[in-house]
């Protein structure tokens, strides 16, 4: 019993506390417990396989998911424990881990995964430290998933046509929306840096601060719910598909890394202020796996069609200083600063996955000592395109990786190639508008 938890639910009139859990999507999944429940410690439990369910709401029937479907105890962090605030009635949430009956974390659930990437770290008496950079649209209500998103209408009563890139007045259109989402953040704790409105119209970016992957990686996660949420109460759509409208940018999750030692200094960086050689494994490793954990990057068939030269947005592991061309980027900055930018991950990426793939190869190229490519000059879309052109190309590399198992662990890889393949399944029974346009009167 936690006698102050207790008192605190009490004095406030909390009803409910969302158990929460990212499933493999990043879709917060749980239970709504009472309150008084919750300070009790009372014990919750969930089915195994939810962690894993598709986006269609499927489950795989892979023989790695027992047929028993057992149950996994939920155990909340109770550092994420905060008051909802865009709930009508007083009303809490907290992140949770998902922990075998038998105590270990539960290989299935990506917040699972992340941890066990950060253990290696640890066993070395390192640490990595991220820090995001979550691009999304604000569409208006779509009734009828048939027809296109469209930008919904501002303060003007007109909607936005677009070059308003890094525009302020842009940024304040919408800005009932605004205001709400940002009393959000400060209430979840989310460590906000910087807002832009981005080259899409009415698509906008915001850099979380760079932190403990953990945590910046809930922070992330709560930021997508909080952000639908919000939107949903403005007659609005939050979205995070990496390509949400044709003709317009994709959307992106840049990630920042770095990684310090014991006394809390960068490892990429020598004593004189130079580049070490563990930046350079680090960026090695990334080269020489990245494509085989592509799928965890680009998990949806929509993420492939944001891969295009001139876009800003990367189509290989080509690495520069400073280059926005090339998909790992080294930005200018001090020396106890020195990070690499994954430009990869779509912004449809589970934030606790992508962030766990990038940290597992960074560590496995400096444990392997391995040397990256040249750094590039000029423009990186003259390079050949070396990533995956389709999720079915992504899927493959992926199940013929000798790699993945070991960097993401095997029973999730082989969970998450069987759902993804489910998913691309459904995908197939759709009959998409291009077919319609073209193939029925020509064929």
């Amino acid at each position: 019993m936690n006698a102050e938890l207790a008192e605190r639910f009490l004095r406030e009139g909390v009803r409910d506390v969302e158990c929460l859990f990212p499933d493999v999507s990043g879709y917060p999944r749980g239970k709504l417990m009472p309150a008084a429940s919750f300070a009790k410690g009372n014990e919750l439990r969930i089915a195994q396989a939810i962690p894993m369910q598709c986006v269609t709401g499927e489950y795989s029937y892979d023989p790695i998911f027992p047929d028993e479907d057992p149950d996994v105890r939920l155990l909340p962090d109770l550092r994420t424990l905060k008051r909802v605030p865009w709930s009508s009635v007083p009303r809490y949430l907290a992140v949770h881990d998902c922990v075998e009956l038998s105590g270990e974390l539960c290989a299935f659930a990506p917040r699972s995964v992340l941890k066990l990437v950060l253990a290696r770290y640890a066993e070395l008496g390192l640490s990595a430290v991220v820090a995001p950079e979550i691009e999304f649209y604000l569409t208006a209500a779509n009734l009828d998933p048939a027809q296109p998103l469209q930008p919904p209408k501002g303060r003007g009563g007109r909607a936005e046509v677009g070059q308003s890139a890094f525009s302020l007045n842009m940024l304040n259109e919408l800005a009932p929306f605004w205001d709400e989402f940002h009393a959000a953040l400060d209430a979840l704790g989310i460590g906000g840096d910087t807002w832009i409105h981005e080259v899409g119209t009415t698509q906008y970016e915001i850099n979380l601060m760079h932190g403990d992957p953990l945590a910046v990686a809930d922070q992330a996660f709560l930021f997508k719910y909080a952000a639908k949420e919000i939107a949903l109460k403005h007659g609005l759509n939050a979205v995070f598909m990496a390509k949400p409208m044709a003709g317009e940018a994709g959307s992106s999750m840049h990630l920042h890394q770095s990684v310090v030692d014991a006394d809390g200094q960068n490892i990429f960086t020598l004593a004189d202020g130079s580049a070490s050689e563990r930046f350079l494994h680090y960026i090695g490793g990334l080269q020489a796996y990245t494509r085989e954990l592509m799928l965890i990057y680009a998990p949806t068939v929509n993420a492939y069609r944001r891969y295009v030269s001139g876009s800003q947005a990367p189509i290989n592991l080509e690495w520069g200083y400073d280059n926005r061309t090339a998909g790992l980027r080294v930005p200018n900055s001090s020396p106890a600063a020195r990070r690499v930018e994954n430009r990869i991950a779509g912004a449809d990426a589970n934030p606790y996955l992508a962030i766990a793939a990038t940290l597992a190869a960074g560590l496995a190229g400096m444990q392997e000592k391995l040397s990256p490519s040249a750094p590039i000059t000029g423009n990186g879309y003259d390079h050949a395109h070396g990533l995956a052109r389709t999720f079915v190309e992504a899927h493959a590399q992926m199940a013929q990786s000798s790699s993945a198992a070991r960097l993401m662990g095997a029973d999730f890889v082989r969970a998450y190639l069987s759902v993804k393949g489910l998913e691309y399944d459904s995908y197939l029974r759709e009959i998409s508008a291009w077919e319609r346009r073209y193939l029925l009167p020509q064929v």
